[in-house]
C-alpha cells in the first residue's frame, strides 16, 4: 500500500472520530465548548479535498472528550499507533434525555458500529485490533439500548 493511499485511511479514520466525537457531544454544544462555529467543526470532520488537512486542534479534542461518554479521537490516535486504551466505561454524566434523545443516541452509535465495521473489513478480513474495537463499538451500543430499556421502564411505571 503506498504512503498515499495510507495517509488517506488515516485522515478519513481521523475525520471519522472525530465526526462521532461532535455528534455525540451535539454540534450547537461542541461549537460553545470548544469556542469555534458550527461550521469550523463541521470542516474538521469533512471529507471534501479542500479540507482534506484540517483537523480539530487537541485543545478543542479534549474539551469535547471531557464532555462525551468516550474519547473518541483519542482511542482512534492510539489505534493507529498499536496502543490499546483502558476505558472504564463509566458514565460521567446522567442518563436525563428523553426517550427521543435515548433513540438519537442509538441512532450515532450504530451508524458508528457500521463505521467500524466498513474499515474492518475494506481489506476482505478483519485483524484482532479490528474485532476489538468492534466489539467495544457493541458494547457501547448495548449500554444505550440498556438506558434506553431502563427509561421506559421509568416512563411505563415498570
Amino acid at each position: 500500500m503506498s504512503n498515499v493511499t495510507a495517509d488517506g485511511r488515516i485522515r478519513s479514520y481521523l475525520k471519522k472520530h472525530t465526526e462521532a466525537l461532535v455528534k455525540e457531544v451535539g454540534i450547537e454544544p461542541a461549537a460553545e465548548l470548544t469556542g469555534r462555529s458550527k461550521a469550523t467543526l463541521g470542516r474538521y470532520y469533512s471529507d471534501d479535498p479542500e479540507h482534506a488537512s484540517r483537523f480539530m486542534p487537541v485543545d478543542a479534542v479534549a474539551s469535547l472528550e471531557m464532555a462525551s461518554s468516550y474519547p473518541h479521537v483519542t482511542a482512534a490516535l492510539a489505534e493507529l499507533q498499536g496502543i490499546q486504551l483502558e476505558h472504564s466505561g463509566a458514565p460521567r454524566r446522567p442518563n436525563t434525555g428523553s426517550i427521543n434523545a435515548n433513540v438519537i443516541a442509538l441512532s450515532q452509535r450504530f451508524a458508528i458500529l457500521m463505521a467500524e465495521y466498513h474499515l474492518s473489513i475494506d481489506d476482505g478480513r478483519i485483524s484482532v485490533n479490528e474485532a476489538r474495537r468492534l466489539l467495544k463499538e457493541t458494547l457501547e451500543l448495548q449500554k444505550v439500548l440498556v438506558d434506553m430499556k431502563l427509561r421506559l421502564e421509568d416512563e411505563a411505571g415498570q
